[in-house]
């Protein structure tokens, strides 16, 4: 009898020790999981039922925070800046979930993620919710210049430091006010986002990083590196004056912009926007153009710290020139097969004026805690090494002669000197598409600009890219580097 009582106590023991051991690994190493888990409903409410930390703008501006409501949640997000800033800072929705920085920086505004260090046990231990604070690099001035300028043109403006990969600011129009999402009635929630999907403007899209365009003549300065980097050209290469370029594999001309008749220097073709010699030089690079493409991240998206994240632009293929050379042509002048995100555009610019090195752009600078001590910063990352610092100063210099006294005059700014390339991009089904990318000040710059006006705007058929976005590109400037 005592030999089974024993055997029955062995079997209880290993089964309370076999019980013990379950508990401490789903608390101790499965938490994160479990936490995690979209069918934890405690996980969920948490995230609701108790306040969150601010999203700040560089200049101090609040563009999230966290208010007391009358309801089952007693928490609910609100949105001062309405939609200025809903493409990047996003919303916290209990029925369509989360975007943007708020999805992202999700456990740093909870508390959640943040480092914990002996000096932060009292606060923990107190009953006062331990939140983080999201301070953007994002510039409220800016953002609301980026706005002002575009006018109620479709579009998108995008901003970055090119030393660091900041952004400064990104502003797609038309946008939306995430307030509503925020809300607490299901019903009212899911009506207000139905309404933004279903909208044929689609305000909801991010389109300075989620949608890709043809990038037209701005494209430029992807083939004029290539070229130089590749020897195909150099600065002092000429080119007699054309009005158009038939690429082999065809009988269809590519024309320059008016039928007007261009050529001389590269300096020259790359100041006037010579199609003719730019289909040309794809054509002349041939496969060698693909990695020279490639190596200003087309074909792969940067990393945003954005959810969703950005889109990929669309290079050309490896293999492809011997059986299709006029799209190599067509890429040359950013047309054909090419697509870009306003963003990747912008990217562009800021390697030409980074020496060549693109930094990987990043929405957020720091995390601080309650007590305003930063507790963690987001470090500048190099993304690309585009091309030699020797070529970044040549493209430099032909992107000062492009605002001087070239296609994009209409950016010219008192006191500063502007780096930038104008585009006109054709595009199926309507008016072109009117860009303009930039940095300055050139000799020393602080920021890189991309813009695009779709379907050029008020100017419809009639626009182009120094006509209606580079005078976009000065105004946000002009706020940046506070120029009257």
């Amino acid at each position: 009898m005592n030999h089974a009582v024993r055997r029955a106590g062995y079997v209880v023991v290993a089964l309370l020790l076999v019980l013990i051991g379950q508990l401490t690994y789903l608390q101790v190493f499965d938490a994160k999981k479990l936490a995690d888990d979209p069918r934890n409903s405690r996980g969920y409410l948490r995230s609701f039922n108790r306040p969150r930390g601010e999203i700040v703008s560089a200049d101090g501006e609040i563009l999230a925070r966290s208010t007391r409501v009358d309801d089952e949640y007693g928490w609910q997000r609100t949105y001062p800046f309405e939609d200025l800033f809903a493409q990047t800072v996003g919303y916290q929705s209990v029925v369509v979930g989360s975007v943007g920085i708020e999805k992202v920086y999700d456990g740093q505004l909870s508390g959640r993620d943040l480092p914990v260090e002996p000096k932060d046990l009292p606060s923990i231990l107190s009953a006062r919710p331990r939140v983080g604070t999201v301070v953007l690099h994002l510039n409220a001035q800016a953002q609301a210049a980026a706005r002002d300028a575009l006018g109620g043109q479709r579009g998108s403006v995008t901003v970055l430091n090119p030393r660091t990969g900041a952004v400064v600011a990104m502003y797609s129009n038309p946008s939306f006010d995430p307030q509503p999402l925020a809300g607490h009635d299901p019903r009212a929630v899911q009506t207000y986002y139905d309404g933004l999907t279903s909208d044929p403007t689609n305000p909801a899209l991010p389109r300075a990083y989620r949608e890709i365009y043809p990038p037209g003549s701005t494209f430029k300065v992807v083939t004029t590196t290539g070229a130089l980097d590749t020897g195909v050209a150099t600065p002092e290469s000429r080119y007699p004056a054309n009005t158009s370029y038939t690429p082999p594999q065809s009988d269809r001309p590519i024309n320059n912009f008016g039928g007007r008749q261009c050529g001389g220097t590269l300096e020259d073709a790359f100041r006037q926007s010579c199609n003719a010699v730019f289909a040309q030089l794809g054509v002349e690079m041939g496969e060698r153009f693909v990695p020279a493409i490639d190596a200003f991240g087309l074909n792969e998206a940067p990393s945003l710290d954005l959810s969703p994240g950005a889109e990929a632009s669309i290079g050309l293929q490896p293999g492809s020139f011997a059986l299709n050379k006029p799209s190599f042509a067509l890429a040359g002048i950013g047309q054909g097969e090419i697509a870009t995100t306003p963003l990747q555009m912008a990217l562009v610019a800021a390697a030409i004026a980074n020496g060549g090195v693109a930094m990987e752009p990043h929405v957020a600078a720091r995390i601080d805690d309650r007590a305003g001590r930063t507790v963690e910063r987001v470090a500048p990352r190099r993304w690309k090494r585009a091309t030699s610092a020797a070529t970044a100063a040549t493209l430099t210099e032909f992107m000062i002669a492009v605002v001087a006294n070239g296609t994009g005059t209409a950016a010219r700014i008192p006191g500063v000197t502007v780096a930038g390339k104008t585009g006109t991009a054709q595009a199926p089904g309507g008016p072109p598409h009117a860009w303009f990318i930039a940095f300055a000040p050139a000799d020393a710059p602080r920021y890189a600009i991309s813009v695009i006006v779709e379907r050029g705007g008020s100017a419809g058929d009639e626009a182009t890219g120094g006509r209606i976005a580079a005078p976009v590109a000065a105004k946000v400037l002009r706020t940046l580097l506070q120029v009257p």
